[in-house]
């Protein structure tokens, strides 16, 4: 992780900064030409793996018997954090891929890299941005312009099992809606001696995150950075942080949380039963149902008293366009995106994960052929997030060097939950090391 970061920063002051927070480029320098003709071949590099890969494999085949002038490139290039790692390290050695996928932390950076090339600068109507779902839309939007163009995009939900539910004399049709009932439910369970455990997380310093848009709290000062000012310091060590970690904390020792690392790894043991409930991404949802031989269950993140509701914020990733190759490579970059943005490719992107669709139109046409009634757990995200405050709390942060900054609060919560240290005392110190980060990512892209 520390070789990343330091390949982040170095590539931002090689790259040469395009623009500051609240600069324009030069917009019409990227317009493509009316007469140019795509083709050629598009290297994408992407972070989706498993069924995933052959899912998008597919869309690229679909694609080139259409085009077949075109031909599209898909690598799986491993996780998110090592896609970015190798596509900006090409960046600087001349070779950048065409299109790379990079997750939703890494949209401050990607912008501030001076190596895209934003794709509402190629947009001549072949797209209506209006169409793209508006958290999504919202989240990746700066200064109201889409830079990258969405794909898999998330959010956090509860998963439960319905099974444990019953043996325990609870209502799988009621899951639990505060903290207070996570921890009741949990022990109930535990206490009939159905599972070991009550409940556990997937990128813990995720869930953290959407615990403040969540509560409608900001997670950084500018309103997380959207306010037209970049932003220079974390507010996760306030009221609801504490709170949160300290309850957090309090599941723990009591064997009600069981820790399951900061990526996927506690979907086998919630797969396999070891505790009854799963705070996880919405893209797991698919692989879990199957996998699964109980009734799965999906609810609504559980809240705490005396807050707002905000709302659950975006996850996943986005593709950019990258500088560095031909008007022809750029234009059939530009219609494998809008063939991404289909309404049927969208529908079957969220029917084969779980991740939402990023085109509106999706909607209705599941809501149309009876998707929803056939597999009401896949709606209970939309629900979730659409049914949200449209809050500025629930737009997304945009931090400098935000993957660090990740990276530094899932040894924050670590030290709470596993080590058991105060938890505000830790999260005093992850703010003291965050905010350093934020300051010395501003001295170098302004």
């Amino acid at each position: 992780m520390k070789k990343l970061l330091l390949i982040l920063v170095i590539l931002l002051v090689v790259a040469g900064v395009a623009f500051a927070a609240g600069q324009k480029e030069k917009e019409e320098s990227y317009l493509l030409p009316d007469d140019v003709k795509a083709q050629g071949t598009v290297t994408f590099w992407h972070a989706m793996s498993g069924s995933k890969t052959a899912i998008v494999d597919g869309y690229a085949e679909e694609f080139m018997k259409r085009h077949p002038e075109i031909t599209i490139d898909a690598v799986y290039s491993g996780s998110y954090a090592e896609t970015v790692t190798k596509g900006l390290a090409a960046i600087k050695a001349g070779k950048p891929p065409v299109l790379l996928m990079s997750y939703e932390v890494g949209t401050q950076t990607m912008i501030d890299s001076g190596a895209i090339i934003p794709v509402h600068t190629l947009n001549k109507g072949e797209i209506n941005f209006d169409d793209v779902t508006g958290p999504i839309a919202k989240y990746y939007s700066v200064n109201g312009k889409l830079n990258s163009m969405p794909f898999n995009s998330s959010t956090a939900m509860l998963y439960y099992n319905k099974d444990l539910f019953k043996a325990a004399g609870l209502d799988p049709d009621k899951p639990p809606t505060t903290f207070d009932e996570v921890y009741e439910y949990s022990k109930k369970i535990m206490d009939a001696g159905l599972s070991s455990g009550g409940i556990s997380f997937g990128w813990p310093a995720w869930i953290f995150e959407q615990m403040h848009a969540y509560h409608n709290e900001f997670y950084a000062n500018n309103e997380n950075g959207r306010s037209g000012k970049r932003a220079s310091e974390v507010m996760f060590n306030g009221k609801l942080g504490v709170q949160v970690l300290t309850e957090w904390q309090k599941w723990a020792k009591d064997g009600v949380l069981a820790y399951g690392g900061r990526t996927y790894k506690a979907n086998d043991p919630f797969i396999a039963g070891e505790f009854a409930m799963l705070v996880q991404s919405t893209s797991s949802l698919a692989g879990i149902i199957k996998s699964a031989d109980f009734e799965v269950g999906t609810a609504f993140l559980p809240h705490l008293p005396g807050y707002e509701k905000g709302n659950s914020v975006i996850g996943g990733a986005s593709i950019w366009l990258l500088k560095g190759h031909s008007n022809e490579v750029n234009a059939a970059a530009w219609k494998f995106l809008q063939y991404l943005f289909e309404e049927e490719n969208a529908v079957a992107w969220h029917k084969g994960t779980g991740y939402f669709p990023v085109n509106s139109k999706a909607y209705g046409i599941l809501m149309n052929e009876g998707w929803f009634d056939k597999e009401p757990r896949f709606r209970t995200a939309f629900d979730q997030i659409l049914g949200g405050s449209d809050s500025k709390a629930a737009s997304g942060v945009l931090l400098g060097n935000f993957v660090e900054i990740r990276d530094i609060m899932g040894a924050a919560i670590e030290d709470a939950v596993v080590n058991m240290k105060d938890p505000k005392t830790v999260l005093d110190e992850a703010k003291v090391r965050c905010d350093r980060v934020l300051s010395d990512y501003i001295s170098t892209v302004e």
